[in-house]
Order: structure tokens, then sequence, then C-alpha cells
């Protein structure tokens, strides 16, 4: 039997020793941290939305960017400080917006194909994650936002994808407790919402169960491929692979550097808050489908219910993990105009590091050596498309190991 290590137990990691394991392939998944889902998939917005998978290569995109790196409290923050990393990803965003329309319709797909997996999986582990099949509302506050909302549906609808366009009237039937003014909306019925963190934790746990090891809390020190083996060495203990598939998130770039290949990942750091619906009156005046405000860039979920996740901003400033409270002051001020019958005393704040590529799309594929794999760089939709990805992944290591039987390692641990 094939033996493969999966570096990272975020969704993505965690997903692909599910599409590893099933296919037969002995799995063993390291992670720094002393639990599964503890950094980028403890607490995103929830969303498995693909509604919401456009890329954002555009030059819209680039001029609100500038516009905003003058005002501390909108959505895009930019630390002006110059590295080459942040510098080479700009440039590279740049250069993929001519794909912006290929890459959208081809992540649109990607999304509801993740649909049936996620059903899987949350099926075979008996997970239980508040999962939400409320639907997914955008709503809209000006005509231009809504002029470029019917572009998108277009090509949503070349990836599969239909939605509903929604009068301000048919909004408030849908969700009757949201607020303010508004043009108009779109309406995706068969988008849902989940907690990351419980689902991740409870496909894990299920996964030792079958046999997968979980090496947690101790950093992944060196990894490399030789010989048609692999090497990785975690708190100075060597073990050795027939294959190795990279899920580091924002790690993922050292990684592939380590193992000859460039995965230009770059750290976008996203916000949220959960506000705990302490009251009866936070209880009915939190909405229950899940929404997206397009012009703050915030996107909320009902985690059962005592709990309204929001989610929302984009912050360039390398790893960099704080908790800044003028970025965290946005997300409450949204909940208090737009909810004003929520009690925002109990919100505990969060702040993860999206792995983004300037194409907004998701590395999975081998790498140059043998028995090198990525499953990264998913950015803000890993939730949303980490199911896909694996089945992917799993589908490709499966038929090159037919192709091409692995060696076999030794198993047991060296010290480095």
């Amino acid at each position: 039997m094939a033996h493969y290590a999966v570096l990272g137990a975020g969704i993505t990691g965690v997903t692909t020793a599910y599409a590893l394991q099933k296919r037969g392939i002995e799995v063993t998944v390291y992670d720094r941290n002393r639990y599964p889902a503890m950094e980028t998939s403890f607490a995103n917005g929830g969303q498995l939305s693909a509604s919401n998978a456009e890329t954002w290569n555009q030059w819209s995109t680039v001029l609100k960017g500038i516009k905003w790196m003058f005002t501390p409290e909108a959505p895009l923050s930019v630390n002006p400080r110059p590295t080459w990393h942040k510098a080479s990803w700009m440039l590279e965003f740049l250069g993929a917006i001519p794909k912006h329309r290929k890459n959208t319709v081809e992540t649109v797909k990607m999304a509801i194909a993740a649909r049936a997996g996620m059903a899987e999986m949350a099926d075979r582990a008996a997970i239980d994650f508040d999962f939400s099949r409320a639907g997914i509302l955008h709503f809209y506050q000006s005509e231009k936002e809504m002029q470029h909302a019917r572009k998108m549906t277009e090509l949503y609808a070349e990836g599969g994808l239909s939605r509903r366009e929604l009068s301000p009237e048919e909004i408030r039937e849908i969700e009757p407790t949201l607020t303010g003014d508004m043009v108009g909306g779109y309406w995706t019925e068969s988008d849902s919402t989940g907690d990351i963190h419980r689902f991740t934790v409870g496909l894990a746990d299920w996964l030792e169960t079958q046999g997968v090891t979980f090496r947690l809390g101790g950093e992944v020190d060196t990894v490399e491929q030789e010989d048609g083996v692999v090497r990785v060495t975690a708190g100075g203990e060597e073990q050795r692979f027939d294959g190795v598939v990279v899920c580091g998130g924002v790690g993922s770039r050292a990684f592939a550097r380590q193992l000859g290949d460039r995965i230009n990942v770059y750290p976008v750091k996203g916000y949220s808050i959960t506000v705990n619906l302490r009251d009866d009156a936070s209880r009915a005046g939190a909405p229950n489908v899940s929404l997206l405000d397009d012009k703050a860039k915030i996107v909320t979920s009902r985690l059962g219910p005592d709990r309204f996740r929001v989610a929302g901003t984009a912050e360039f400033n390398g790893i960099n993990r704080d908790i800044r409270a003028d970025r965290v002051k946005p997300l409450t001020a949204w909940v208090e105009r737009y909810f004003p019958e929520v009690s925002t005393e109990s919100c505990v704040p969060w702040a993860g590091l999206r792995p983004m590529m300037p194409d907004m799309m998701p590395r999975v594929c081998p790498g140059r050596k043998a028995g090198v794999y990525y499953n990264t760089g998913h950015g803000h939709l890993g939730w949303t498309l980490s199911a896909a990805t694996a089945e992917a992944i799993g589908t490709r290591i499966a038929s090159d190991l037919r192709t091409s039987p692995a060696k076999s390692p030794s198993s047991v641990f060296k010290t480095a």
C-alpha cells in the first residue's frame, strides 16, 4: 500500500486525506497546531457559495484598491511597505485580468461539483456542522452594482449556476430582518452554509477511526524528494513516504520552494466576528439566510440558533495574524446598521490568512518531482471548493500510482 504525507490539517488537507484514504492509500497528516482547522479554517464566513465565485482580477478591483488604500476602514487594506513577494504577486494579478471570465466560469463549475463531495463526507462521517440549505442572498445598493451583478449572473449560468434576480420587496420577503435601502438583489437557493471548523474536526476525527494518522503540534522542518522517496522531518524526526500533497495554506510557498517548485501563494488576511445571540430579541432579529453585501464585501452565516457569523475585508500585510480593532469595527458597525435588534455585546473577533494565488485559481497539480503534488491556493473559497479539489487530486494520484507503482519506503521514524 502506498503511503502519502499531507502537509496541513485545514479543510483542504483533511478533505485531501479523505480522498486518498477512500482510494486505499495510507495517509499521515502533518500540522503545526495541536488540533485540525486552527488557522484559516477556524472561523471563516461559513458560505458554501458558488454564487461568490467571481475572481477578483478586474481593473475595477485595482481602481477600488487604490482608492481604499487611503481609507482605514475600507474593505481592502494594503501595507505600503514594498516586498518582492507582494510586488510579484500583484504583477501576476494584473497579468491574469484577461482570464477573468474563463477563471470565473471554471470556479463556478468547481463549486457546484464540490457540493456532492461535501455531502458524501458529511454523510459517511456523520458530521454535525450547523449545515443549512437556507440559500444565499446578495443585495445591492446602487444600479451600477446591479448591472455588474447581471453580467456576473450570465457568467455563472455558463458554469451551470442558476440564480434569481430580486426586487427590494422580494428581498424583504426572503429575509424580513434585513433593514436599509437597496435597489435589488440576487437569490441563489442552491447555495448553503456551515461551520468549517466543526466540519473539519469532525471529518478528521472520523478519518482517525479509518486508520489515517495525524501528527499534530509540531512544525514541519523540511520536506524533500530524492530518488523517488519523500522525506518529511517534523520535531526532529524523519519519516519516509511514497509521496506528498502540499495543502499548507500560506505555508505552501515555502514547502514548494524546498521541493523545487514555485507556488506564489500570498497571505490575504480576512476578519470575522461571531455574534453570540444570547437573548430572544437577538435570535429573532438575526437573519436566517446567508447574506452577501457586495459594496462592503461582507458575508454572513447563521450557525445554529445562537451564533451569527459576519466576515469580510482583505488585508495585504504578509504573514501577520494580528487582530486589528480598526478592521473589526466595520463588521460590528455593519451588524448594528442592518440588524439593529441584534445585540453586539458579545462578539468574538478572529483573523485568518487566506492562501491566494494571483489568478485566484487553486493549484491542484503534480510538482516537478515524482510523488509531489499540490492542493492549495484556494483563497477565500477553500470551504466552497475543497471537496472538488480533493477529489481531483485523489483521482490524479490514484491514476499515477496505477501507471507507475511507487516504491515502498520505510515508514519508521528516524531522528534527524
